[in-house]
C-alpha cells in the first residue's frame, strides 16, 4: 500500500535530492515539488513521476507530509504563506530541514492544523545526483511530538535511511556536533594541503593523496569507534616525532597542531605510560603557552 503524497517546497540541492529519493522509492502516490521559478529544474527522473508547482498550493487531501527545503532565513516566511492558504489536510505533518532552527518557527502552520517538527538530514549535498546516491547511508534527526516522529520514520524508512530523535531543548548542541564533524573538517584539510605544498607536493596531488587517508580513518572509526581508530605518533607515544613536527611548522600551524594534538592525547592516554603522556602534554602546553598546573592523568 502506497503512502499519501509528499510535498517538497524548495527545489534546491537538498530538495531535489529528497525528491529523487522519494520517486525512486516508489512509496508515495505522488511527489510534488514547489518552487519560485516558473519552470521546473531539469531532472529527467521527475518525468511522469513528480509534479512541479510554481509558487505554493494548499496540499491535497491525504497528503502525508510537507518538507520545507528552503534556506533557514526563509522558513518563517514560507510557514506564514503556507498557513495562509487554509487549514491543513487531515493528518498532515510539516517539517523544516534545518538542524538549528526550533520548531517554533512553524507556529502559524500548527495553528492551521498541521503537526509540526524538524527533520534534519545528516548529509552534505553539493550535487543532487551525488546526494541521491549517498542518501541511503544517511541518518536524519527528528524533533517533534510522537505522531510527528512516526511520520518522520515513514519518510526515512521509505528511502532506507535511519532516524534519531533529538529533544527540542538540545537541538543547538546536536547541530554543533554535526557542524564539528562536517564543515569544520574543511579548514583542517585545507591546512593539510598547504603543508603538502610546503613539502613540495602539488596542491591537487596533495589533496588526492590525503582523501584515501581520510576515508580509511573514517572506515576505522566506523569499525571500532573513535578511540580505537586513533593512530599516528601521538597514540603511539612517539615524542621525538611530535617534537619534529612542531619545529617544522610556523606559529599558526603549530598552534593548530598542538590544540588538536592535546585532544588526541586525551583520547590516547589510556594506552600510554605516564612518563610519555607527561612529555607529550608538556610539548603541547609549551606551544599553547599554558602553565601546566596538573597533568590530568
Amino acid at each position: 500500500m502506497s503512502l499519501g503524497p509528499v510535498v517538497i517546497i524548495g527545489p534546491g540541492r537538498m530538495g531535489r535530492t529528497l525528491a529523487g529519493a522519494f520517486i525512486e522509492s516508489g512509496a508515495f502516490r505522488e511527489v510534488v515539488v514547489a518552487g519560485r521559478q516558473a519552470t521546473a529544474p531539469y531532472e529527467p527522473a521527475w518525468d511522469g513521476h513528480a509534479r512541479y508547482v510554481f509558487g505554493l498550493e494548499r496540499p491535497l487531501p491525504g497528503t502525508l507530509a510537507v518538507l520545507l527545503a528552503v534556506p533557514e532565513a526563509h522558513v518563517p516566511e514560507v510557514a506564514h504563506s503556507l498557513a495562509a492558504l487554509g487549514p491543513a489536510p487531515d493528518g498532515c505533518s510539516v517539517f523544516h530541514l534545518s538542524g538549528a532552527l526550533p520548531t517554533d518557527v512553524l507556529e502559524p502552520l500548527y495553528h492551521a492544523g498541521y503537526a509540526v517538527g524538524a527533520l534534519h538530514p545528516l548529509l552534505a549535498v553539493t550535487d543532487p545526483t551525488v546526494g541521491e546516491l549517498c542518501i541511503g547511508d544517511a541518518w536524519f534527526s527528528v524533533t517533534g511530538a510522537p505522531d510527528v516522529v512516526s511520520v518522520a520514520r515513514m519518510l526515512t524508512n521509505s528511502i532506507g535511511c535511519r532516524l534519531i530523535a533529538v529533544p527540542a531543548a538540545r537541538r543547538s548542541t546536536y547541530h554543533a556536533a554535526a557542524v564539528l564533524a562536517s564543515t569544520m573538517m574543511l579548514p583542517l584539510l585545507a591546512r593539510a594541503v598547504e603543508l603538502m605544498q610546503r613539502a613540495g607536493v602539488d596542491g591537487d596531488q596533495g589533496l588526492a593523496a590525503l582523501i584515501p587517508l581520510v576515508r580509511s580513518t573514517l572506515d576505522s572509526i566506523e569499525a571500532g569507534g573513535v578511540p580505537d581508530a586513533s593512530r599516528g605518533p601521538i597514540a603511539c607515544g612517539d615524542v621525538d616525532t611530535v617534537a619534529l613536527h612542531l619545529r617544522a611548522l610556523d606559529h599558526d600551524q603549530a598552534h593548530l597542531y598542538a590544540t588538536l594534538g592535546a585532544e588526541t592525547l586525551e583520547l590516547s592516554k589510556g594506552g600510554l605510560d605516564r612518563e610519555i603522556y607527561e612529555a607529550l602534554n608538556d610539548l603541547f602546553s609549551r606551544v599553547l603557552k599554558l602553565e601546566t598546573t596538573g597533568t590530568g592523568y
